[in-house]
């Protein structure tokens, strides 16, 4: 049974669904297991007609950690680009979505202070809606190391007197001679702050 299914069953009102404007080419996945499946074909596929069986069983892993770390931290929406188009914006980035709710002891105003207070987080626009903070950090991927510069979008979600947020995060990698103020970089900086801007709200799904 699925949380919406459960919070149907309950008698408990949905969490309302959105929407945003995406760049050229990207579209929204669930984390869900025929959305796996779907993309492994897809690699399959690539790895088969590259003639590289052997990055197969690689990538099937780091498919499926990925996969299970999305399902762990309530990820509901990821953004990638998918569109097979010369239009397509094909960038080192991608965007999740996912529901931060509040702690017995931990409110989501305390998330939003602590931010503010000790990430340097800024509201996104004049409306205050959307408060917007920055990470970056080196990760391992197999052999390889990189930069990882995360920008999160935080904000209350109507209807949940203030328990429940939206938070977006999106992943920009780079190369370790890149500097995370590069044009390149900050030209992705500036499309997911539009991204954000353009969140709406919209009644869940039957």
């Amino acid at each position: 049974m699925t949380d919406t299914d459960l919070r149907a069953a309950l008698g408990v009102a949905p969490e309302p669904d959105f929407e945003l404007d995406l760049p050229p080419g990207w579209a929204r996945h669930r984390p869900d297991q025929a959305q796996q499946d779907a993309m492994l074909a897809g690699i399959r596929t690539r790895a088969m007609q590259a003639h590289r069986p052997e990055l197969l069983a690689q990538a099937n892993g780091m498919l499926r950690d990925s996969f299970e770390m999305m399902r762990r931290g309530d990820v509901v929406a990821f953004f990638t680009p998918s569109e097979q188009s010369e239009d397509t914006l094909w960038a080192p980035a991608s965007m999740l979505a996912s529901v931060r709710r509040a702690q017995p002891d931990v409110s989501l105003d305390d998330v939003v202070r602590h931010a503010i207070r000790e990430l340097g987080a800024t509201a996104l626009d004049d409306a205050r809606r959307i408060v917007r903070f920055e990470r970056d950090q080196l990760e391992t991927v197999g052999e390889e190391s990189l930069r990882v510069l995360t920008v999160v979008y935080l904000t209350p979600m109507p209807g949940t007197q203030r328990r429940k947020a939206l938070q977006l995060t999106a992943t920009i990698g780079r190369p370790l001679d890149m500097d995370a103020d590069d044009p390149a970089i900050d030209g992705l900086r500036l499309l997911f702050d539009a991204c954000a801007s353009t969140l709406r709200w919209v009644r869940p799904a039957a």
